[in-house]
């Protein structure tokens, strides 16, 4: 029951570059996995990247190494998804996402959701 909140989508001209920011209380953000999906339309909602509570592993989908990068400052609350090299294909509403356990690449693994945020990568 974690209250997550996303920012920084936009319309972006491919090979451009955003910023997504997801936060959350930080009295607790310490104790939280945390992941990224995306879900674009008449598709599922697929798993981007993960970190574990500390930062001390992430985790990216295939499509994502070299361009894409997670990370967390949890003094902030906040965890980021630093975006490269941005194609049309990447064009999806991304969403976070915490758990209280452990969280992997799967959907069910993950309790609490953000509202998503609109990400447009024109070519």
């Amino acid at each position: 029951q974690v209250q997550l909140v996303e920012s920084g989508g936009g319309l972006v001209q491919a090979g451009g570059s955003l910023r997504l920011s997801c936060t959350a209380s930080a009295l607790i953000f310490s104790k939280l996995a945390m992941a990224w999906f995306r879900q674009a339309p008449g598709k599922e909602r697929e798993f981007v990247a993960r970190i574990t509570p500390s930062g001390g592993d992430t985790n990216l989908a295939d499509s994502m190494e070299g361009r894409f990068t997670i990370s967390r400052d949890n003094a902030k609350g906040t965890m980021y998804l630093q975006m490269n090299s941005l194609k049309p294909e990447d064009t999806a509403v991304y969403f976070c996402a915490a758990s209280w356990t452990f969280g992997d690449r799967h959907v069910g693994d993950y309790r609490s959701w953000g509202q998503g945020t609109q990400v447009t990568v024109s070519s």
